[in-house]
Formats: structure tokens, C-alpha cells, sequence
């Protein structure tokens, strides 16, 4: 792996040089990212929603509680979908109104709003006449249009990236600035309610959004309130996944919350999910938890063997520039985990296909620095309907086009996957010497987070360390535990799954690039450093 080092250290500031290297160098951008605005204060402006469409909203909603209408909030089956359902359902329900929510089965409905569904929704409820769309419906223009034929109104709320038109719906909550979630919570926001924002802090870190402006905004604020959190839903979820509510993170959201959240709209339906998150029954809420984490567990061999299938099918070498499988074995739930893996793996953008007879399913993740809804977009007469952001996308495509949509979407893509973009880069912050390491250091670095995609962890490197000691830890002996010297400082050391591909002996000399930590031990805290690469010099 390549190792990059983004700056020089400026002086002896080493903080000024981790915010220059997340693009904030102003005296106000410094104030804002250290203290950000309080999700409550977020203005619409800054959000770049539109604030007539929020008014034409809010009207809208205002009449169908006078008129007692019926009203359907119309959720996605990911993370955020359902915590964007969530948080809006609830929101309607206690201002009053006669409101659902409805999340859609993957199989056979699909993402999005499907036409037949709002016919059944219609005929199930002749006075169904609102539909509330979170996290999906901005590229929804047919769909919307069958809603108004059937005398149903639609407001749209949505972050996804617009198609060429908008769809003519009775109001369009949209920006890109934040999560589904987060949407859905701005508009329970502007009609009076301020719970929910815990679950747009779920939303917001699961769908990988950068988490910096607006979403480091909603992510650290709800990341407290989730700490502090009373559903029972997530408490019993915490529980079963042995997680301490106290120490709640984006390493907890991201790598184990969210994958149970969303493992239920994988396998069976989503539905459950959102029961777990708005249930008040204390008995449910357990047994809800144990089936989502049964369900995650059974997702996660799923994922290993189409996985492992994929990889023997494509061998070490790969000459295409984006990778493209499709096979009639590959789970529709999981294409999209699958297609990660895969990038992990061999970074470069990926597309797996779970393969039917007339219509298959895709999933696709991309690399930093190509996007990959906008190589899609350009092939919109190969695919029937899909949508995305820039680093993952999905569609839907007749099974007889797949071959030549592989190879267009691969001749589009290779001017602009360069070698340089295909290189899979370590980002360093700065290179710094041990005895620039101390707990004001440590205490400064612990205000960056929440940290994720967009900010990441401030990391560093050291050049030519002492190897003092060094043993293997671990239930199979796979991380390494290091006593380093430079400088005459010692410093202990962790490096997570490199035993087996660095086995060391003392007295040798290393270059390391690290995080640094604190190390709780017996109610005694001292400095350690998290090992992300070493070489030995």
C-alpha cells in the first residue's frame, strides 16, 4: 500500500495542520467544526432545501390532520430509510394525524416507490390521500404521477442525486447536504418536533455520508442523545450485540448497529427493523433484537460464500476497470455488501448482479475519486431504473443487456480510472517524533470526533522507531504488542492482524503510521498507539 503524507507540519501547530488537511483553514470554519451548530439551528438555507417547498409541506400536512385524510409514510428498507421512517411516522402520529408508516419488501417491490404498491395501498384504504417518500422518490416522476391519477397527493423527502426532471409532486424536501434521515428529521423539525435526532445520527454515519458541515452536525449531537437513549427498541438491540451504550461511536453505528438494522431488508422484510425502533413493549423489543441479530449472523455467511465464489471466478488478475459479476446463485439482499468486499479486495469499482431470468438486480460501490451514479447514468437506455451517490448505486437491468452494458460502462470508465486513481493510498496526516506526543495532544485529537468518511481519524507517522519488545496477542495470535523507542520516549504500541504479515524481533528499526489513543487498563489510562502499516527500514 502506498503511504501518503498530506502536509508538513506548519510550525509546531500540529492541530492547524490536521484541520487544513479536512479543508478547514478559516477562523470560522475552525469555530463551526470544533463547535458545530446544534442540529436545531441548522439553517434551510445552508441545508439548500428549498423553503417554499417546506411550507407547501407543512401546509399540506396541516390540512390532511383538519381533514382527517389518511396518510402513508412511504420508507426505504436500508439504515437510514427506516430511521427516516421512523422519525417522520412518529413525528405525524403524535401532531395527530391518521398515518402508517410502509416500508416496501426488496424481492418484490423493489427500492423506491413501486406503482402496483400504491394501487393495493389505495384499495386497502379508498381515503388514502397523502404519501410521505423518505429517503427515495426524487427520480420517482412516473410513480408520482400514477399516485395523482389515484387522487393521492405526493411530498417528496429526499437526498438522493436528481434525474433530469423532478418529479412533479405536491412538494420536493430535497437536498444532498444530508442523510434520508436527516431530511425526515428537518421536516419534523420545521413542524414542531425535536425527537428522532439519535435515529439521524444512525442513519447518517450508516450511509456513509462525510461527516463533516450539516452531517457532523446531526451525527455528533444524536450521537449523545443515542448514548442517552430511553427506546427500548435500541436498548435490547445494545444488549444482544454486547455493545456499552456509554462508549456509542461511528466504529459501534457503522460496524455493528446499522449491519443489524439492515440485515432484516436483506434477508426477509424491513418491516421488523422499524418495529424494534419505535416498539414501547419491553418483551418485544427483546424478541425483535434476538431475530435481527440471528438474521445479521445469517447474512453474514451469505455474504462470505458469494463472496468467495466471486473471487475464484475472477482470479488475482483483473484487466477490466471496473469489475462486473453477475450469477443466478448471488443473494439480491447482499449483492451490494458483495460488491464492498470485492473493492476492499481489489480496489477498483465494482458491480455485482444477482441474476434473473428477464429482469436482474445490481449492486455497485466505487473508489474515491470516481463516481460511479454518473457512469451509470450515461448508459440510461442499457438499465431500466436506478439511482445512487457518487460512491454507491443500484439498478435494476434486463438479464440479455448485461453484457453489453459490462462492456460500455467499462469503456466509459477506463480515461478516468487512471493508475493514480486506482492506487490504494494510506492517507498520513503529518509525520511528528514521539516526544510531540503527550495527553494535551491526545485530549485536542479526541475533539475531531465524530470521525468517518470525510474526517477521518488524524493519523501520523514516525520514521526509523526502536523495536524494544515485541509479543503476539490476541485469541489466535494475529495482533502484535510493541514497546517503541525514539527520542529516548517509549511508547506501547497495537497492531491489529499484522502478526502473521510482520513478525518481529526486537532491536529492529521501523517506520509506523499510527493513531493515537488512550489505553484504559485495570483503572489506569495511558497513552498507546494504534499501528495502522509499518515498514521495517
Amino acid at each position: 500500500m502506498k503511504w501518503e503524507v498530506l502536509a508538513k507540519l506548519q510550525g509546531k501547530n500540529i492541530i492547524d495542520t490536521l484541520l487544513k488537511n479536512r479543508g478547514i483553514k478559516t477562523l470560522k470554519e475552525k469555530k463551526e467544526f470544533f463547535n458545530p451548530t446544534r442540529p436545531e439551528k441548522l439553517s434551510l438555507k445552508e441545508l439548500e432545501i428549498n423553503q417554499t417547498e417546506i411550507k407547501k409541506a407543512i401546509k399540506r400536512i396541516k390540512e390532511a390532520k383538519r381533514k382527517k385524510e389518511k396518510v402513508i409514510v412511504y420508507g426505504d428498507y436500508d439504515a437510514d430509510g427506516i430511521c427516516a421512517t421512523a422519525i417522520l411516522w412518529e413525528c405525524l402520529y403524535k401532531l395527530g394525524l391518521h398515518v402508517l408508516p410502509y416500508i416496501p419488501e426488496r424481492f418484490s417491490e423493489g427500492y423506491g416507490l413501486n406503482i402496483e404498491s400504491i394501487k393495493k395501498l389505495k384499495e386497502k384504504d379508498p381515503d388514502l390521500s397523502l404519501i410521505l417518500t423518505v429517503d427515495h422518490g426524487i427520480v420517482a416522476d412516473k410513480k408520482v404521477d400514477v399516485a395523482k391519477e389515484l387522487g393521492i397527493d405526493v411530498i417528496i423527502t429526499d437526498h438522493h442525486e436528481r434525474g433530469k426532471t423532478t418529479p412533479k409532486a405536491y412538494a420536493v424536501v430535497h437536498t444532498t447536504k444530508i442523510s434520508g434521515s436527516g431530511v425526515a428529521w428537518i421536516l419534523s423539525r420545521e413542524l414542531g418536533s425535536s425527537s428522532g435526532l439519535e435515529l439521524a445520527a444512525l442513519g447518517t454515519i450508516s450511509d456513509q455520508l462525510p461527516l463533516i458541515g450539516p452531517n457532523r452536525s446531526i451525527a455528533k449531537y444524536g450521537l449523545e442523545r443515542l448514548r442517552e437513549t430511553k427506546r427500548i427498541g435500541l436498548l435490547s438491540m445494545f444488549e444482544e450485540a454486547a455493545i456499552e451504550k456509554e462508549k456509542i461511536g461511528t466504529y459501534e453505528v457503522g460496524f455493528i448497529i446499522a449491519p443489524r438494522i439492515n440485515a432484516m431488508g436483506r434477508l426477509t422484510h424491513a418491516i421488523d427493523s422499524l418495529r424494534l425502533l419505535c416498539t414501547k413493549d419491553r418483551k418485544r423489543a427483546g424478541e425483535l433484537a434476538d431475530l435481527i441479530g440471528r438474521t445479521n449472523l445469517e447474512r453474514q455467511k451469505i455474504v462470505e460464500t458469494v463472496v468467495a465464489h466471486a473471487k475464484e471466478k475472477l482470479g488475482e488478475e483483473i484487466k477490466e476497470s471496473i469489475i462486473i459479476l453477475s450469477h443466478e446463485s448471488y443473494h439480491e439482499g447482499v449483492i451490494g455488501l458483495a460488491a464492498a468486499k470485492l473493492v476492499e479486495k481489489f480496489y477498483k469499482p465494482a458491480i455485482v448482479l444477482s441474476k434473473k431470468k428477464d429482469i436482474s438486480k445490481a449492486s455497485a460501490r466505487s473508489i474515491a475519486g470516481f463516481n460511479i451514479i454518473e457512469a451509470i447514468r450515461k448508459l440510461e437506455g442499457l438499465y431500466l431504473e436506478g439511482g445512487g451517490h457518487p460512491m454507491a448505486a443500484g439498478f435494476s437491468i434486463e438479464t440479455s443487456k448485461i453484457e453489453e452494458f459490462a462492456k460500455k460502462i467499462n469503456e466509459i470508465a477506463k480515461p478516468f480510472l487512471t493508475q493514480e486513481i486506482l492506487s490504494r493510498k494510506l492517507k498520513i496526516d503529518l509525520e511528528i517524533d514521539f516526544n510531540q506526543i503527550n495527553q494535551e495532544l491526545v485530549e485536542q485529537i479526541n475533539q475531531f470526533e465524530p470521525t468517518g468518511l470525510g474526517n477521518f481519524a488524524p493519523s501520523f507517522i514516525t520514521k526509523k522507531v526502536e523495536v524494544l519488545e515485541t509479543r503476539t496477542v490476541g485469541r489466535e495470535n494475529t495482533h502484535l504488542k510493541l514497546k517503541l523507542k525514539k527520542d529516548s520516549k517509549v511508547i506501547d504500541a497495537i497492531a491489529f492482524g499484522l502478526a502473521k504479515t510482520h513478525p518481529m524481533l526486537p532491536s529492529t528499526f521501523v517506520d509506523i503510521v499510527y493513531s493515537i489513543e488512550e489505553n484504559i487498563w485495570n483503572n489506569h489510562t495511558s497513552l498507546q498507539l494504534k499501528i495502522k502499516d509499518l515498514k521495517v527500514v
